[in-house]
């Protein structure tokens, strides 16, 4: 993890029991796929947040930065 990412990093949560250990935002049942496909079918950040009210501005960067986590972590393949 990042130390950058890290204050960000700690707005997402993964719990087993929540969304089938999907990770999501700060214990909310919202997850961080579903907020990506939002944004990348064209919804703006402002319309989520009118839908969704328990979002933090700042709930988009963790997104962001939980992103960027995992593509830093793979690997491409040679071929």
């Amino acid at each position: 993890m990042s130390l950058v990412h890290s204050p960000l990093l700690a707005r997402i949560s993964i719990n087993p029991d929540v969304r089938f250990g999907k990770p999501c935002i700060r214990g909310h049942r919202i997850t961080v796929q579903e907020i990506l496909e939002w944004l990348s079918s064209g919804a703006s950040q402002q319309q989520i947040l009118a839908d969704y009210p328990q979002l933090e501005p700042d709930d988009f960067l963790a997104v962001y930065a939980y992103a960027a986590e995992l593509a830093s972590e793979r690997k491409t393949a040679k071929g």
